[in-house]
């Protein structure tokens, strides 16, 4: 069965066993909603790049948003103490791929971008989106082709105005000084700001 993340445990809240999970879906049914998930773990550094340890399937009994942030709290079946809680923390939130919301007309699953070539408003192709960070605004992390440097691209409408999945690109129209970021040194960036 193929499955996709979406969370990920980043802390224990409070003394009984409830999980703080930073989402990674705009689908808040996946961490309020009782079901099956599953839980797995990125392998150590010595299994080699890219491997990951088996999921491991848990039952979220219940879950809420916190108030004012983008952080949910989650309760698992047979976590009921803070130090099994703990050893959670930094394990992925899991789905079946199959379990997807549906989507209006002109929306997209996020994690369909994963993959996806980045081109200018001339069509000329600059990296691969490979990674997304959720912090308040969805962040697109590009691996340029000519360096092989890392540029975080916002994902909203002004910057990524075109997304064509079924061509397998996005256009992107950044604004002045956006791309120049990935060339520039930390103390260069210090002095651009």
């Amino acid at each position: 069965m193929e499955l996709l993340v979406v969370g990920r445990i980043v802390a224990a809240q409070g003394l009984a066993g409830e999980l703080r999970v930073n989402p990674m879906s705009d689908f808040p049914e996946r961490f309020t909603q009782p079901g099956p998930r599953w839980l797995r773990k990125a392998a150590g550094p010595r299994a080699g790049a890219g491997t990951e340890a088996e999921p491991q399937a848990v039952t979220l009994t219940h879950g809420r948003q916190l108030p004012g942030k983008s952080l949910f709290v989650i309760r698992l079946e047979g976590i009921h103490n803070r130090n099994a809680a703990e050893a959670l923390v930094g394990q992925d939130l899991l789905v079946p791929a199959t379990d997807r919301p549906k989507l209006a007309p002109g929306e997209i699953h996020l994690l369909d971008l994963m993959g996806l070539e980045v081109r200018l408003g001339d069509g000329s192709a600059i990296g691969t989106v490979k990674d997304l960070i959720h912090a308040g605004n969805d962040l697109l992390e590009v691996e340029l082709s000519a360096t092989g440097k890392t540029l975080w691209i916002p994902f909203v409408e002004a910057i990524v105005p075109q997304v064509e999945l079924e061509q397998g690109w996005i256009g992107i129209t950044p604004p002045p000084g956006l791309l120049e970021l990935a060339d520039s040194s930390p103390q260069e960036r210090s002095e651009l700001e």
